[in-house]
């Protein structure tokens, strides 16, 4: 039973071959956490050298420019193919909209607090 437990799910789609798991594990590494540090640090890095005049600000926005490239690219790319896909509607038919009234035959309310702020002398 112990090595039961230390398996992984077994809903979760195992890689192909090992080509596939190292593009898995470099597009996890690109995209992910170390990604997203790498480019805060350059980002912070640069800004700072900008500041104290050692850096152009072409270089500078270049930079912040990759980064954008770098962590965009998954919304960019799904985006552009979801462009290029067609559907039969692109908007959900209109909801029919019902004539009665859904209360029935109830009075209409009324607030038993209308006035209450008033001063009656």
């Amino acid at each position: 039973m112990p090595g039961l437990l230390a398996s992984t799910s077994l809903f979760v789609p195992r890689p192909v071959g090992p080509i596939e798991g190292a593009l898995g594990w470099m597009t996890g590494t690109l995209l992910g956490t170390v990604a997203t540090s790498a480019c805060v640090l350059a980002v912070a890095f640069v800004g700072f050298q900008m500041l104290s005049g050692r850096l152009p600000v072409r270089r500078g926005l270049q930079v912040v420019v990759g980064c954008f490239l770098l962590l965009g690219a998954p919304v960019v790319a799904a985006s552009i193919s979801g462009l290029w896909t067609t559907s039969a509607s692109p908007l959900p038919p209109p909801a029919a909209q019902a004539s009665e009234d859904p209360r029935g035959d109830l009075p209409p309310a009324g607030d038993p607090y209308a006035g209450a702020s008033l001063r009656r002398d």
